[in-house]
């Protein structure tokens, strides 16, 4: 498909623009939904696939662990093939994952299921490359800051949807309906959406694919398992020394090889590196909000601060955050557009940083968590439609999935050090229950500090980007840094 001209200022975009944008979209709220799918089933996955508790929790590790290594390649793969192709692929991974967790009832065929699902995380950043293929230039801040933010809104309202069904249907149904949004969102994608003429071209680093994955899968195995296995035993020490020298050589590969997997020089440029840097913080500060009002919401009230919810109402507290994540993000390109992404991302960081300040007093009733988690969602829409912009105006169009990839790997770091600390805190910081020990209300107003600070420091990573630069102020889509299609080797 021809680029889109860009359209006269004022006029309204056309109805295949608007298709494309609502399609690719969809996408990202199906594969974002499917990460949050097991969450009301955790506390029964031992029960339900007759495995211990530790055991069961490797049906959430290999979705993360498969998505950190799937996230950097399908990106690379995309712009050297096709980036509506790698997007297919990995929607055909989720639909063909949950029919195999659908059809499970012990816990190896689970996992399975789970790590093929997680093989679709590249959905997003490939979705964003090609909006910046097929848009005209003023339709793209809104749409990319749509599609980034659909990552958070298919994890808000895919939670209250989960518990629902968990609670009155057989747990087999979630997978069930995974599968069948996923053949939905394939079907559109495959007759809605064009195969962009951009493309490398060129041969796919094997060398740099295996190195960055061993060295994500073991550092991402220390984050997630660390605190089973005792952060000081010599599996963990050992799979972090084995992270860093993996990712050492990666590095010193990545530099001397012509087609790198990541073109390390574009992501050592200020603008790159420090958005790079702030998306993990910013994955950090949204994930330790996921950990703390759950648990909250469902603590019994004998504790004086929890306040003895189902897995139903806790989704239904969170749903708004995602809901202000979608409406957050027309605004979000408009100030992107008038002051510059970096301002947008500033703006974004103070206004986490000001929801977790919230939550630290008001943490006693429903309507406080909904207000926090709100604001929160608010500032993580503004910040998650900016990444995208800062991303794109400093990298050539035929890296556009390679660093948009990349950036979406490091929010996805970025929650799992969160998980992995706050865990920490809430293990350390407990009362006691009768019997049973559970996480005080210091632990949780500590992990909302740590949220906070972490959104500040966000801020002060935003604060070294250059400084104004909107996204229009890049090349034209298919400029000569591109190969088209038909001329790619």
């Amino acid at each position: 498909m021809p680029h889109v001209p860009a359209e006269p200022a004022g006029a309204s975009a056309p109805p295949r623009t608007n298709t494309v944008v609502v399609v690719l979209a969809l996408a990202g709220i199906v594969v974002s939904l499917m990460q949050t799918l097991v969450i009301p089933l955790i506390p029964q996955l031992p029960k339900l696939l007759g495995a211990s508790a530790s055991d069961t929790t490797w049906a959430i590790t290999a979705t993360l662990l498969a998505g950190a290594v799937a996230t950097p390649v399908m990106g690379r793969l995309g712009d050297m093939y096709g980036k509506r192709l790698m997007l297919l692929i990995s929607l055909a991974l989720l639909v063909a994952g949950s029919v195999v967790a659908g059809l499970s009832h012990t816990l190896a065929p689970m996992v399975v299921g789970r790590t093929l699902q997680g093989l679709a995380a590249g959905v997003i950043p490939l979705g964003i490359s090609i909006m910046r293929d097929e848009l005209p230039g003023e339709r793209l801040g809104a749409a990319t800051a749509l599609m980034s933010a659909s990552l958070g809104v298919g994890g808000a309202l895919g939670l209250p949807a989960a518990a629902f069904l968990a609670e009155r249907a057989d747990w087999h149904v979630l997978f069930w309906v995974a599968a069948g949004l996923g053949a939905l969102a394939s079907v559109l994608v495959l007759t809605l959406v064009p195969e962009s003429a951009v493309r490398t071209g060129g041969r796919f680093d094997l060398v740099g694919a295996a190195g960055l994955s061993t060295g994500l899968l073991c550092l991402l195995l220390v984050i997630s398992k660390g605190a089973d296995w005792g952060w000081t035993s010599a599996l963990t020490t050992g799979l972090f020394g084995a992270s860093v020298v993996a990712l050492v050589l990666w590095g010193w590969w990545e530099l001397r090889t012509r087609q790198p997997l990541v073109d390390l020089r574009t992501t050592a440029r200020r603008q790159v590196l420090f958005t790079n840097l702030a998306s993990a913080v910013f994955g950090f500060a949204m994930f330790a909000m996921s950990l703390v009002l759950p648990q909250l919401l469902q603590l019994p009230k004998a504790t004086g601060y929890g306040l003895g919810q189902t897995m139903l109402a806790v989704g239904l507290v969170m749903a708004p955050s995602g809901l202000v994540m979608m409406a957050m993000a027309p605004l979000s390109a408009r100030i992107s557009k008038t002051k510059g992404p970096k301002v947008t991302l500033m703006l974004g960081a103070v206004v986490v940083a000001a929801g977790y300040g919230l939550s630290v007093a008001l943490m006693s009733a429903i309507w406080h968590l909904v207000l926090v988690s709100a604001v929160i969602g608010a500032g993580i829409g503004l910040a998650y439609g900016a990444m995208p912009a800062l991303v794109m105006a400093a990298v050539p169009v035929s890296e556009t999935a390679a660093a948009n990839s990349l950036n979406t790997l490091m929010r996805s770091i970025g929650t799992s050090i969160s998980s992995a600390v706050s865990g920490v805190v809430l293990a350390r910081v407990t009362t006691t229950l009768g019997s049973v020990t559970v996480p005080s209300e210091n632990g949780f107003r500590l992990v909302m500090a740590i949220g906070a600070g972490a959104a500040l420091i966000a801020l002060a990573f935003a604060a070294f980007l250059p400084g104004r630069r909107s996204i229009s102020a890049t090349p034209a889509t298919h400029t000569a840094s591109a190969i088209p299609a038909e001329a790619a080797p």
